[in-house]
């Protein structure tokens, strides 16, 4: 929805992060009660790849399990201080929940960093930083800050947080508008033109176009970005992939595609 937007939208909408922080423990895997805490995630993050079309491997939580989201959280902030939150979050989901990477220490979130073309050192001591610790305490008090609008929409809350996504779409008169959880694409679109934003009048990107703009991306994703139906979206990929000009990379439930 967010590449969509960026597309949509072009230089109309200015993007920033909160992170939530999902769970700052999620204990010892081998007790009884965190095995039924495990199959609940197993079904969660099942379920939110059905209701995403995005493609998964949640055995992470059988094999590696992290022990926290907090670290994580901390170095998207980090990130941040670089300019590069948002890729490097997107190199921090792929990792954890396409390709099984226990990301929940200093030098495994470092070598993300690197992987993402980050400077590491610069990095490595913002990660360690004070800075940090009180971002991620202003981000997760922001999360807590639950406004009139979710208070009478089902499921906008968990907790004492709001349901993560959130989206607030704020204009220049400083009114919110906004999108709690998985939502349909219009949702988005409605609540960014509520906001004062404009689409751009240009034609979407090619399959090629798109993939070099953002890197790896869904079938999902394609199918918004490069606003194509779902059954062309495969079949151009595939086709693409039989002239070496896109990669399919295999994920437990489906393939995430990159420049060849």
């Amino acid at each position: 929805m967010v590449r969509k937007l960026t597309v949509e939208f072009g230089d109309e909408l200015d993007t920033s992060l909160v992170m939530g922080g999902l769970s700052r423990s999620y204990g010892d895997p081998g007790l009884p009660i965190e095995r039924q805490r495990v199959a609940g995630l197993l079904r969660h993050w099942l379920e939110a790849a059905d209701a995403t079309s995005m493609p998964l491997d949640p055995l992470l939580w059988t094999e590696g399990p992290i022990h926290s989201t907090y670290p994580a959280c901390m170095a998207v902030e980090a990130a941040g201080e670089q300019g590069r939150a948002e890729p490097y979050l997107r190199a921090l989901r792929e990792g954890l929940m396409c390709f099984r990477r226990k990301l929940d220490t200093t030098e495994a979130l470092v070598e993300e960093a690197r992987r993402a073309g980050l400077d590491v050192e610069r990095f490595r001591i913002d990660l360690a930083s004070n800075a940090i610790v009180e971002k991620l305490g202003a981000d997760l008090e922001r999360a807590r800050d639950i406004p009139a609008e979710a208070l009478t929409e089902e499921g906008a809350v968990v907790g004492d947080r709001l349901t993560i996504p959130s989206f607030c779409f704020t204009g220049a008169d400083g009114v919110e508008h906004w999108v709690f959880g998985f939502a349909p694409y219009e949702r988005f679109r409605e609540a960014a033109e509520a906001a004062g934003a404009r689409a751009v009048d240009a034609p979407p990107p090619s399959v090629q176009q798109a993939l070099r703009r953002f890197g790896r991306m869904a079938a999902r994703e394609v199918e918004l970005v490069c606003a194509l139906p779902g059954p062309r979206v495969a079949a151009e990929l595939w086709r693409l992939a039989t002239e070496w000009q896109v990669r399919p990379v295999p994920v437990l439930t489906g393939h995430l595609w990159e420049p060849a």
